[in-house]
């Protein structure tokens, strides 16, 4: 077997949870465990996500729905918001069937929900767009549509929920939450319709930095595996929040090169040794989800830890190898052992230095890797 495997920490997940429940101690939490629980693996994991609130979250959302009716089929009983809503109308059954919540965030959703036949009505957040501009209602459309939902019959539980763009940049929420709350206003000036409808609108980053938004639900992710939405804020790191990394990608050593000056490295020869050095030839590359454009030149490197000392990549990343400089870990060598990302190093570090973000490094492990998980 190759030596490259991730080590899965369930207890991390777990303890990430008690860090959402203790910046959002009046919400429930759905935890977002899209794209196979952003790669850590959603049946994994389930031991902790089904696990009764509070040491579980209150409901799961996700927006695959062969994921979702495995859930309910593996005997996941709480809540499941579904982020993106059906698409087509002859999904509304097997939502009603399996009790999903439904993100509505278009008429034509409405109009097929109106249209259907089920037996039993689903819930539903409607989903408002105050200017992330990709899913919701605009505006002008919240108000008729909510009537819409009330006056069809087919609608449980109605929740309202927006998305912030900017939570973890510059802008904030505030143009946003005065849109949203605008909306909520008119709600409560038409005959027949509250304006204490519940919310759902807090993301990672409006969970650790924005309390007023925090409502009747929040809905984590990238938190919950243990890397921060302030990528490009270093002093709001993950360590920062208390947040554990849940993925570690180790691998080992297997081969040692001696280069002497002028020696290149690699495919294209991106990085060349200005002295006698020594290099590490490690077991992982872009075939197992270690991103290729990864920086390893002359002037950039991507951090790495050889037998738990920080040193960094040299060389372009091949499918199936990458290469470290040996000079600060001067006893290493074939099977010492190399961590890619997680405990010691956080994956929004190595994302950070190849211009990309944590989110695509746990979501892009590959099904060739070996996975431990511990409790």
């Amino acid at each position: 077997m190759r030596p490259i495997k991730a080590v899965l920490r369930r207890s991390a997940l777990g303890h990430n949870i008690g860090v959402v429940r203790r910046h959002a101690p009046h919400s429930r939490i759905w935890a977002v465990v899209k794209a196979d629980a952003y790669g850590h693996g959603l049946t994994r994991m389930l031991p902790v996500l089904a696990a009764p609130s509070p040491a579980g979250p209150d409901g799961l959302a996700l927006l695959e729905l062969d994921a979702a009716i495995r859930l309910r089929e593996s005997g996941v009983t709480k809540p499941i918001l579904m982020l993106e809503g059906f698409f087509t109308a002859d999904e509304i059954e097997l939502y009603s069937r399996h009790r999903f919540t439904s993100v509505i965030h278009s008429l034509q959703q409405i109009a097929m929900l109106e249209a259907s036949t089920i037996a039993a009505p689903i819930d539903v957040h409607l989903k408002l767009n105050t200017g992330m501009n990709r899913l919701g209602l605009v505006t002008r459309d919240a108000i008729p549509a909510l009537a819409r939902l009330r006056a069809c019959g087919k609608a449980g539980v109605i929740t309202l929920m927006t998305h912030f763009a900017d939570a973890d940049g510059p802008g904030g929420v505030a143009e946003q939450h005065a849109r949203l709350n605008d909306v909520l206003a008119q709600a409560g000036k038409r005959s027949g319709m509250s304006a204490q409808l519940p919310l759902s609108l807090a993301n990672s980053a409006a969970i650790l930095r924005y309390p007023e938004t925090h409502a009747d639900w929040v809905r984590p992710g990238i938190m919950l595996y243990g890397c921060t939405p302030f990528a490009d804020e270093p002093e709001f790191s993950a360590a920062h929040f208390g947040l554990e990394p849940v993925m570690t990608l180790k691998s080992e050593i297997i081969a040692v090169q001696d280069l002497a000056p002028g020696d290149r490295v690699g495919y294209g020869g991106t990085y060349t040794a200005r002295k006698a050095m020594r290099i590490g030839i490690i077991a992982c590359g872009y075939a197992d989800g270690y991103p290729r454009h990864a920086p390893g030149t002359n002037q950039h490197g991507t951090p790495v830890l050889v037998g738990g000392r920080r040193t960094r990549t040299v060389g372009r990343v091949s499918m199936d190898m990458i290469y470290a400089d040996l000079t600060p870990v001067p006893d290493a060598g074939v099977g010492t052992p190399v961590t890619l990302w997680g405990e010691g190093l956080s994956a929004d570090e190595v994302a950070d230095a190849a211009g990309t973000v944590s989110y695509e490094l746990l979501c892009a492990l590959t099904p060739r890797v070996a996975v431990e998980v511990l409790e």
